[in-house]
């Protein structure tokens, strides 16, 4: 089994959002190399590893793309105006900390409209947010960030309370470490596995749709963050069952799909056999790379195995150590099992 928190540190540094995967594909791609039989990369930027096996085809999906921003004008303070890479809840950038790809660092503040106690910080839009990077004029913030340019959010993964690990990214680098994880005791599957680091996730599915099509699996099955219903909520009707440290969850459905009964059939059963503790899952708003693989082709049958997460999508993630590393004994167990 790898260390999910080392190998979320060493993703987390090289990130970049959609689009630019090919800094964390490198890494991811250093330690698949020791796990698959054989390994490529499509014209997308999907890295696809194959560990061979007598059984039918089964493709397991991670993707390795993250959510980040784009820079998109430079006022004459040195300002930086920006759009999001990805789906961002405003109110969560105020305060944060980015890295643009070319090293330089910023602070997302918000304008005289988005000011906290002038408004309600639910009600604050991107348009009221920007970058503040230092810089003394128009002049000097081009010498250092030009439009165009990608940033990140620039914080570090932390160990926090009862197991917890506290980062950006969570969504979706932890998946990919435990993918790997997984990897690394899929040995003599009897299934033909295709283990796809995909791209483009978060700008609507689309590295795991052109994997799917080539691959042609029979089954396929999503790795990635599921929302959980364990914080403080004004909204029953919009709470899940799902918590921190409840072990990983199985997909029954969520916005972009009905998983297939099968697959959540072949993951409890494999989670019961394995000792596993696991969650079912109803996920009432999102949508994952499950949904990409369903619709490919002729049809896959398709489902997802998640990691449970408070605060997605925001600089400060926070899952459960123990549920990546039973999530990745579950996948593990799922390759090594007959469909």
């Amino acid at each position: 089994m790898l260390n999910i928190f080392e190998l979320q540190k060493e993703l987390v540094c090289a990130a970049l959002p959609s689009g630019l995967e090919s800094r964390q594909a490198t890494i991811i791609k250093n330690y698949a190399a020791h796990y698959c039989d054989e390994f490529y990369t499509d014209a997308l930027g999907n890295l696809i590893c194959h560990i061979k096996g007598p059984g039918k085809k089964i493709m397991f999906a991670a993707h390795m793309d993250v959510i980040g921003f784009m820079a998109t004008f430079i006022d004459e303070r040195g300002y930086i105006r920006f759009v999001p890479v990805g789906g961002h809840t405003p109110a969560y950038l105020i305060g944060a900390t980015v890295r643009f790809e070319n090293g330089i660092c910023g602070c997302i503040q918000p304008d005289e409209k988005a000011k906290p106690g002038s408004t309600v910080l639910t009600d604050i839009m991107l348009q009221n947010l920007y970058i503040d990077i230092g810089a003394e004029s128009y002049e000097d913030a081009c010498s250092m960030v030009s439009v165009g340019m990608y940033a990140t959010f620039a914080t570090e993964p932390k160990m926090v309370a009862d197991g917890n690990m506290m980062t950006p990214y969570a969504d979706n680098l932890t998946s990919c470490a435990v993918l790997l994880s997984a990897m690394s005791e899929m040995v003599y599957p009897v299934n033909d596995v295709w283990c796809v680091f995909s791209v483009q996730e978060e700008l609507g599915c689309r590295g795991a749709k052109v994997a799917a099509n080539a691959i042609r699996p029979y089954m396929g099955i999503a790795i990635d963050l599921t929302r959980t219903g364990d914080t403080p909520s004004e909204t029953d009707n919009l709470r899940m069952t799902v918590k921190l440290g409840g072990g990983p969850a199985i997909k029954i459905k969520d916005s972009s799909l009905i998983c297939d009964k099968p697959v959540v059939e072949h993951l409890r059963a494999c989670a019961v056999r394995s000792g596993i503790e696991y969650q079912d899952e109803v996920l009432l708003a999102g949508g994952t790379d499950a949904s990409a693989m369903q619709r490919s082709r002729e049809g896959t049958l398709s489902g997802a195995v998640s990691i449970p997460g408070r605060s997605i999508h925001s600089p400060g993630e926070i899952i459960n150590i123990s549920d990546a590393e039973n999530a990745a004994r579950l996948i593990a167990a799922a390759a090594k099992t007959e469909i």
